[in-house]
């Protein structure tokens, strides 16, 4: 079904000429980074500014608060010194209040630990969860999910699993994760919430029965937190008050929480994230990590192991700056999530252009109420897969990418995030849409 109109907002021959440099075999399937490098060699070539959508990065300053903290560090001297690997005291203390004033968790700061955002948290969690136990080798995703922790399995040669959550809300998640926890080969399950890139969040009840499940099996969860506190549906800003982020920590000792320092504090470029380990499993003793490990305490064997053999730690300034931010949010002087805010008034506004122009949102209900609006969104357009729609979508200077590549099942669909659009792009969003549509009337 692809056009063959001459008039679309980008010229074709550019469009063709940068897919054929691209070297992919299908474009539509290609990595986030790969559709990030063909976008900006085709707004160079052609002079014009694309609807960039396909970059979960956020599109607002940097909280002013870090910023100041982590210049007074370098002023400092602190570039010159290596940090403990396991991360300054301040950063622990701070992390361990802001996961009580937040999540209402009680975590000890030994097991609040900095990383290089919370992709080498997940990585460092992956490596060393694959060795604790010898009979388990597979990490189960509930899915759709941020393709590249897949990608970091592939890397690393380890296996996983996976299932689109979206038919298994409610108890039905019972009984599929149990399908496959009684066979007794999952060490950890992965999941985000809000989930990218559905956007749908789970509730205390789909939670508890993961935390119940994690128990009976002892089975470790590990529970993105990226768009923290980002379900605008509820107000989570205000610390140690309710409605707190919800979490299956309140169900289980078994978890590791990836904080991330990118979204909802807008401090993507110093690469700092948290991975909060529980207590429990913090000190607990797993024989088979001597294998690999100098002790067979979890902990430990992730910090002086894993973490030291990845990177020594991470950036001693940037730590000085997630302090100054959980020290601010925990006093209740800095509201992150009000800052956040306008992620979710632009998916209001952008959702509608593109299903006012015939297209749908895929990801539409989560439960019985419409999905929150949010960073991300999900859309399809009839008589396109998602890779053909992906290509087709370039000629008109809009990007995405593919939820084939999220382990979701619906093939058909795109996930757009909304943080790189201005509003001062909405009217040229509108006109190229109508120009979409033009070219691909819907009966």
């Amino acid at each position: 079904m692809k056009t063959t109109a001459k008039d679309t907002p980008i010229n074709g021959d550019i469009v063709n000429e940068k897919i054929s440099e691209l070297n992919v075999p299908v474009v539509g399937k290609a990595t986030i980074r790969e559709i990030k490098r063909l976008i900006d060699n085709i707004e160079r070539a052609s002079g014009i500014k694309f609807i960039r959508m396909e970059m979960g990065v956020p599109g607002l300053p940097p909280a002013a608060i870090g910023t100041e903290a982590e210049i007074d560090a370098l002023r400092h001297g602190v570039a010159a010194i290596y940090p403990d690997i396991d991360g300054i005291p301040e950063l622990k203390t701070e992390a361990s209040r802001f996961v009580k004033n937040f999540l209402d968790v009680e975590v000890s700061p030994d097991g609040c630990i900095p990383t290089v955002g919370s992709m080498q948290g997940g990585f460092a969690s992956f490596l060393t969860l694959a060795r604790m136990h010898k009979e388990r080798d597979t990490t189960l995703f509930i899915d759709p999910s941020f393709p590249v922790h897949k990608q970091q399995h592939k890397v690393l040669g380890q296996k996983f699993e996976g299932f689109d959550v979206y038919g298994y809300r409610g108890e039905a998640l019972r009984t599929k994760l149990e399908s496959y926890f009684s066979k007794g080969n999952i060490h950890s399950v992965l999941y985000s919430n809000p989930n990218n890139p559905s956007w749908i969040c789970f509730t205390d009840e789909e939670l508890k029965i993961i935390g119940d499940l994690a128990n009976k099996y002892n089975v470790v969860i590990l529970e993105d937190l990226a768009y923290f506190a980002m379900d605008f549906r509820k107000d989570y800003s205000q610390p140690g008050v309710p409605p707190f982020q919800p979490t299956v920590a309140k169900y289980t000792d078994n978890y590791i929480l990836f904080i991330s320092s990118s979204k909802a504090f807008s401090y993507a470029g110093q690469r700092i994230g948290l991975m909060v380990i529980s207590d429990k499993l913090f000190h607990t003793k797993a024989p088979d990590l001597l294998r690999y490990y100098s002790s067979d305490i979890f902990g430990k064997a992730m910090i002086f192991g894993t973490v030291y053999a990845l990177s020594s730690g991470t950036a001693h300034s940037a730590q000085y700056a997630l302090a100054a931010m959980l020290k601010a949010a925990n006093e209740g002087r800095f509201n992150f999530v009000e800052d956040v805010r306008e992620y979710g008034r632009k998916a209001n506004i952008m959702k509608k252009l593109f299903t006012d122009n015939g297209f749908r949102i895929v990801y539409d209900k989560d439960l019985d109420q419409p999905v929150a609006d949010g960073f991300y969104f999900t859309i399809m357009y009839p008589g396109f897969d998602g890779p053909e729609l992906i290509e087709e979508l370039l000629y008109y200077g809009i990007s995405a990418i593919s939820l084939s590549i999220t382990g979701s099942e619906r093939h058909e669909g795109l996930r757009a995030c909304v943080s790189l659009v201005s509003r001062s792009q909405f009217p040229d969003l509108e006109m190229r849409l109508k120009k979409f549509k033009e070219h691909h009337p819907v009966a």
